[in-house]
């Protein structure tokens, strides 16, 4: 996994925790929504740099 993949996957994640934890400050679930989204995201997107990874070895 470069760093540059990681470190915007990392970002993302950090992106969606902001957005739940803002979101449940003002009661707003759309925005819960958008940010529990945006962390799946990242998980998966770092998931798949792991197995990109895994087969390059």
């Amino acid at each position: 996994m470069t760093k540059k993949a990681k470190f915007m996957n990392l970002a993302q994640i950090f992106k969606g925790k902001l957005k739940v934890a803002t979101g449940r400050a003002v009661g707003n679930n759309k925005l819960k929504a958008h940010g529990k989204e945006d962390q799946m995201m990242g998980n998966l997107s770092q998931a798949g740099e792991k197995v990109k990874d895994a087969f390059k070895e």
